[in-house]
């Protein structure tokens, strides 16, 4: 009789696996688990490389409005800061002609207003008003908040030098400053950036055969440092880039735990939309023995089986079972390798007998 290459392998894989028997301690200590087979829904994914990127609608770049001197720093890269904290002290010309104009347009607004409309001309009323509020309004263009204004009037004449913090904007990580004390900086000059770090982009290249199986708000996963997030698919470009010829997709992605920092590489898995119905095991449950795919069955009373099948592809973790399993069996999930370390420990002490 005629046997097939694939049947003789599993044949002699037969012969030469035996069932283990293990105790309750053995068992435990193995930290073995089992679970039944069963057909699961398992979603098309495309595997690509990525790399970690800042969310640039998360990113900011601080930068004065007005030219000044920097006086004092506040803040060093790789500080985390809160909206509103300090930066850098700045000295400006015009913020302290600005910050003149104020005071003395407040103490004349106040001076008119308790004299009342019908003391003064209704013309001369509404100019200072005016003169007052342009004079606040310069401050905060040049970059002061409410606060700053509302304590440098406080403060009266003493604080009419010039000097002012420049705030941050928003809460994040200063992943870069780009200044030295005492600079003289012009409006527009990027001073810090400040990225918040709860979301990240992760920029997989994909061909454009596999970019065109994507969409845009499908789910992707990301390995990293062993352990696995969940992202979305936000940018979907039509064209792929000249250099690579790839088309670089981005996914947005929780930072969960500080996990991610920009310029790693990960490995992404992109959902393609395509699901089908399969017989599955944890990928963790699938070994080779004897060059052979194999899954350990349990049969009750510490009873472990090693039996051979055909393996088919892994998606999200699970390991499509094509031939040698039935639905309903119970697989070793987890202390499959403790088991195939005592199988293998077990036949060479059989071969010296």
């Amino acid at each position: 009789m005629t046997v097939n290459a694939s049947a003789q392998t599993k044949q002699d894989h037969t012969e030469s696996a035996s069932p283990l028997t293990l105790d309750a301690a053995a068992i435990r200590d193995a930290g073995i688990v089992t679970a039944p087979a069963s057909v699961r829904r398992l979603e098309g994914e495309i595997k690509a490389p990525g790399e970690v990127r800042a969310n640039g609608y998360a990113t900011v770049q601080v930068t004065p409005r007005v030219p000044a001197q920097i006086v004092r720093r506040h803040a060093r890269l790789g500080d985390s800061v809160k909206a509103g904290a300090p930066l850098v002290t700045l000295s400006s010309v015009e913020v302290a002609e600005a910050q003149g104009a104020l005071i003395v347009g407040e103490r004349e607004w106040q001076r008119v207003s308790a004299l009342g409309p019908q003391a003064v001309s209704e013309r001369r009323y509404t100019e200072v008003r005016v003169q007052r509020d342009q004079a606040r309004a310069r401050l905060r263009a040049y970059g002061l908040s409410d606060a700053q204004v509302t304590a440098m009037l406080r403060a009266g004449s003493a604080r009419a030098d010039g000097n002012f913090e420049l705030l941050s904007p928003a809460a994040g990580r200063i992943t870069s400053d780009e200044f030295v004390l005492g600079e003289r900086i012009e409006p527009g000059r990027a001073l810090f950036t400040l990225v918040d770090e709860d979301s990240v982009w992760i920029q997989a290249q994909l061909t454009p055969a596999d970019a065109a199986r994507v969409r845009r708000g499908g789910v992707a996963r990301v390995v990293a440092h062993g352990q696995t997030l969940s992202g979305k698919i936000v940018q979907l470009p039509h064209q792929a880039s000249e250099q690579t010829r790839t088309v670089p997709v981005r996914i947005e992605v929780a930072n969960r735990d500080d996990l991610l920092h920009n310029g790693e590489f990960v490995d992404t898995y992109l959902a393609t939309g395509y699901a089908r119905e399969a017989l599955a095991v944890p990928v963790d449950a699938v070994l080779l023995l004897q060059n052979q795919a194999s899954v350990f069955i349990a049969h009750g009373q510490g009873r472990f089986e090693p039996i051979p099948v055909v393996a088919g592809i892994t998606q999200g973790g699970w390991t499509v079972i094509a031939e040698g399993l039935k639905p309903g069996s119970q697989v070793v999930t987890k202390g499959a390798f403790a088991l195939k370390a005592r199988l293998l420990k077990s036949q060479i002490g059989g071969d010296g007998h």
